[in-house]
């Protein structure tokens, strides 16, 4: 079948910027969070992204309003149910994302596909809290999802031939390529590039530099676009966390294990630039280490 209308749950960050390009890659598009005025708010995000496109010459102003038009706000999941296919992109907890299917599975037309933005929780457990695990899979957006090409599918273990496909084309529609992964914790990007980030908090706790130094180090050293603190705090301390502990829980490996100080950092509530604070201060005119 075709996927047309496309429900998104979750309007932050990774969601707002999935709607994003779903609607300017011409679907209707329905908004979904646990407030209106959450949804308004990534609403405005889009609409602020969108027309920072047109000034870099990637949209025209009339690319601009019809994917506008294109996004509706769905304040239940009645609304939601209406969908050809829902993607789910709350936060980065189980608990959370397996409620959200439970909830919304009694709403579903029989046509729905479900996915999951997921950058690391297994796909056949999210899947089993549905009623349809044969029509659900992992749809792994990167972060920024307008710039970013890659998305990661990620086939559960019931997960059929008609889904796989159908998520396939969707992805080449939007413009973006795919990498397939198995249903193993962290998939393929998360599971290579969260360890290193801890490693560099490691490396800091250990005293063998500065957040400056190591940034400088792997940014001018490794060639890599962001130090893997300032990569952190675009990613979010609590996301990074969260992943390094379903990849120590799920694997059972030491080599995953959250460095302390990363917890610290999440149990003081400095999560990076969301909060103004991570391993930068980010209030001032530029960003000062904290450490």
């Amino acid at each position: 079948m075709t996927i047309q209308k496309i429900a998104v749950i979750g309007a932050g960050q990774m969601g707002n910027g999935i709607a994003h390009v779903c609607a300017l890659a011409g679907h209707d598009i329905l908004l979904h969070d646990v407030s209106s005025d959450r949804i308004n708010s990534g609403i405005a995000t889009i609409t602020g992204n969108m027309t920072r496109q047109i000034s870099s010459g990637r949209i025209s102003e009339e690319q601009r309003e019809t994917a506008l038009d294109r996004i509706s706000a769905a304040v239940t999941l009645e609304e939601v149910g209406t969908a050809d296919l829902i993607i789910e992109s709350a936060t980065e907890k189980e608990e959370v994302k397996s409620k959200i299917f439970e909830n919304v599975t009694p709403h579903l037309a029989d046509h729905t596909y479900l996915a999951t933005n997921t950058s690391s929780i297994s796909i056949t457990r999210l899947a089993a809290a549905t009623d349809r695990p044969e029509r659900f899979m992992g749809v792994h957006f990167m972060n920024p999802v307008p710039v970013m090409e890659l998305v990661e599918l990620v086939r559960g273990i019931a997960t059929d031939d008609e889904t796989f496909e159908a998520m396939h084309s969707l992805v080449e529609r939007l413009g973006k390529q795919s990498s397939t992964a198995e249903d193993f914790p962290a998939f393929i990007v998360n599971r290579i590039l969260v360890p290193m980030i801890n490693e560099a908090v490691y490396t800091l706790y250990e005293g063998v530099s500065t957040v400056e130094g190591i940034d400088k180090a792997m940014h001018l050293g490794a060639n890599h676009r962001m130090g893997p603190f300032q990569l952190a705090d675009f990613i979010g301390l609590d996301t990074c966390l969260a992943i390094m502990q379903v990849l120590y829980d799920g694997l059972a490996d030491t080599k995953y294990r959250p460095c302390p100080l990363l917890v610290k950092y999440v149990e003081a509530g400095w999560l990076g630039r969301k909060t103004k604070r991570g391993f930068y201060d980010y209030t001032g005119d530029a960003p000062v280490p904290t450490r």
